[in-house]
């Protein structure tokens, strides 16, 4: 495939404004978006994620957007390879393409490629919980040490999430952990044109909090009611729901709860910026520098 083909990246936090500048981008290349979202892609997760509107889905063709059901097995592994099949395709037609989103994963694993390491079955992540509850974190890092020797040895033992992944992948496939693990990057037969998307700190927090209330008026808590029986489902341990699935279980009050879901969407927009800039070859701009950033792709 000849380098002059080229994948325009768009990423950055929640609520900063992708999906609107997305769209006048693809229009003005007349290119569909590939959705980088790694829960939009779920059909019955559509006001919590901020899911395009249907309208919004008029505007521009959107892929990977409401094409799995929370059901379903799917990991960023399985989204890089049908992404680079549908740019295969894609690229014999067109020379740019156009991905936008925020998920961390997704977004690395079509630009670098990832280490293939499975998604974590529903039974085993409840029963390894349970196991952390009974037997405590020490018992769990022995046995880590036991199963895989050399990762124990790296791993954080006192971040339990981490310990507790390696063991679920251990128990999960019978291999170590550390087998999975080979972290080498992988050249794509296109470039990449990768751009951020950032807004000075309280106009974030702002738009993030107007984001919130605006989906509880949308109709959040009655979507969330909906899927709470379901909420043991790996796709639900998202914010918004989370914090509603505590709500219905009595744990605080619905106001608390909304209050929540905003503090921990701050959170998690400090996270992704803090992993988009490490990346050198991002380049920044604010969603309102519309034409620089036309310029600067066209450059």
């Amino acid at each position: 495939m000849s380098s002059a083909k080229a994948l325009i990246v768009i990423t950055g936090p929640t609520a900063v404004g992708k999906t609107k500048l997305t769209i006048d981008i693809a229009r003005h290349y007349d290119i569909p978006i590939i959705n980088a979202d790694s829960r939009q892609i779920y059909r019955e997760l559509k006001i919590g994620t901020a899911s395009p509107t249907t309208e919004e889905l008029a505007l521009a063709k959107h892929l990977f957007v409401g094409t799995k059901s929370i059901e379903e097995y799917y990991n960023a592994s399985m989204y890089e390879q049908e992404v680079l099949t549908y740019l295969d395709s894609h690229f014999k037609d067109s020379d740019l393409a156009l991905m936008s989103g925020g998920s961390m994963m997704y977004i690395d694993a079509v630009c670098k490629g990832i280490d293939d390491i499975p998604t974590i079955r529903d039974d085993i992540r409840v029963r390894m919980k349970e196991r952390l509850e009974t037997e405590g974190l020490e018992a769990l890092c022995e046995e880590l040490r036991q199963l895989d020797p050399e990762h124990y040895e790296v791993v954080d033992r006192k971040n339990t999430r981490r310990v507790i992944h390696a063991l679920e992948i251990c128990h999960q496939t019978g291999r170590t952990y550390t087998s999975f693990r080979t972290q080498q990057q992988r050249e794509r037969p296109f470039r990449i044109i990768k751009i951020g998307l950032n807004r000075p700190r309280e106009e974030l927090y702002n738009r993030i909090n107007a984001r919130v209330d605006e989906m509880m008026s949308k109709g959040l808590l009655e979507e969330a009611q909906g899927l709470y029986p379901k909420r043991q489902l790996n796709a639900l341990n998202t914010v918004g729901y989370k914090e509603l699935f505590d709500y219905m279980d009595g744990v605080w009050p619905l106001e608390e709860a909304v209050e929540r879901i905003k503090g921990n969407t701050r959170r998690y927009a400090r996270k992704q910026l803090t992993w988009f800039k490490r990346d050198e070859d991002v380049r920044w701009f604010h969603p309102d520098d519309k034409k620089q950033l036309l310029k600067y792709i066209s450059s």
